[in-house]
């Protein structure tokens, strides 16, 4: 099941305490990074930013990009924290009613859009992907990082605010309904299926466990090895790049 509805929480306790717990998984982050870098070029633009475990990876590579995020408090920690080694930090929300004109300095600006576990927080995502893509040069590129799988929705996606989980084909669905031509599709960290349900489904967790993460971060290597034997079609996350 799914969570129908959620009151957005200006201060995202459950959320943050996950992001502290992945920003000390150096190598899992910088795994993440590298299987979106070979689609990304040009000006970037990272919605979703949170405390900036994936733009700092961007941010040491020299790449010019602009952190986003929809909470003030995620703002503020990535200002903190990066400074001017970005171009701008923007509080950004993709399902905005006045979208365009809020954004009028944004639009058609990047060359690269991406998005890692986000969508999956916004409840009409087919709006969220359509004003992502507002955001875009022509000829730009979305990516789209989503948690996989409906029958793993748990205690962690309910603490997470997960409107839903997705299969390569429903993401798929929100690129053709937005006539976005896809040009790459995967699945994501195939080992971490086991920990997600062990963790989130029988021990009922609420924030994933530093501990845990820790020693998931340790095993990396092997993870990796393991999407490699399975090609990709399995994983925790489902990813979609496509062009406008």
């Amino acid at each position: 099941m799914s969570q129908s509805t959620f009151v957005f929480k200006e201060i995202d306790a459950e959320g943050l305490a996950t992001l502290n717990a992945i920003e000390e998984a150096k190598t899992f982050n910088h795994w993440m990074y590298e299987t979106i870098l070979p689609h990304c070029s040009g000006k970037v633009l990272e919605i979703g930013s949170g405390i900036g475990n994936i733009s700092e990876c961007f941010i040491a590579d020299g790449y010019d990009i602009t952190l986003s995020d929809v909470r003030d408090n995620y703002c503020d920690i990535l200002r903190q924290k990066f400074g001017s080694s970005v171009k701008s930090v923007e509080k950004l929300d993709l399902v905005d009613s006045n979208f365009e004109q809020e954004y009028t300095h944004l639009l058609q600006q990047f060359d690269t859009v991406f998005a890692l576990n986000v969508v999956e927080h916004i409840e009409n995502d087919t709006l969220a992907i359509s004003n992502a893509c507002r955001l875009l040069r022509p000829n730009g590129k979305l990516i789209i990082l989503v948690p996989a799988y409906q029958w793993l929705y748990n205690r962690f996606d309910e603490e997470l605010e997960h409107y839903r989980r997705y299969t390569q084909s429903s993401l798929n669905q929100l690129f053709y309904n937005n006539e976005i031509r896809i040009v790459h599709q995967q699945y994501f960290n195939a080992m971490a299926i086991i920990g997600w349900f062990v963790s989130g489904k029988l021990q009922h967790n609420r924030t994933i466990p530093a501990a845990q993460m820790h020693l998931y971060d340790l095993l990396v290597p092997i993870f990796k090895w393991v999407d490699r034997l399975v090609f990709r079609k399995i994983g925790l996350s489902v990813i979609a790049v496509g062009k406008n």
